[in-house]
């Protein structure tokens, strides 16, 4: 070896130092998670509460589905379905034409203002139409999914 300063002798290998540990992580990356979880539970939360505020709907379909549930009592169905939206004095009294224009208005369609509510008031009424019109079906199962609250 030399003394001279300069000299490639006294070149030595780079050392590498170990990697940094894994946990705990920085500060930073702590109030991240929190954050994340916080709007992880909050997603939770109102999804949970959805869920449950769509309850009658589901209870309402799995009885409309069922093959004990007679197509007279489609209309005492849709009332049952209402009366769990909106105030009892706001639809207990509706019946005739008022309460097929309260379906189409809340229902965001029109499909009882053409013939299935002649067929829903003549089934309301104990008769019996052989077979049961599906069209009908399918527009109380529509309204049932789909009924919106009207704004005032």
């Amino acid at each position: 070896m030399t003394d001279d300063p300069a000299s490639l002798d006294r070149l030595h290998d780079l050392v590498i130092p170990p990697p940094g540990p894994w946990w705990p992580p920085a500060p930073g990356w702590l109030i991240l998670l929190g954050i994340a979880a916080i709007a992880v539970l909050a997603a939770m939360t109102i999804a949970f509460i959805h869920w449950q505020s769509n309850r009658y709907r589901r209870e309402a379909i799995a009885l409309l589905d069922s093959p004990d549930f007679k197509p007279s009592e489609w209309s005492s169905l849709l009332k049952r379905t209402a009366l769990a939206r909106w105030p009892r004095e706001q639809v207990a009294s509706l019946t005739g034409k008022k309460w097929i224009a309260f379906l189409d208005r809340t229902g965001g369609t029109h499909g009882f203002s053409a013939s299935p509510a002649e067929d829903l008031e003549e089934l309301s009424f104990g008769k019996e139409l052989h077979p049961a019109p599906q069209d009908l079906k399918d527009a109380v199962r529509r309204w049932i999914l789909n009924h919106r609250k009207e704004e005032p």
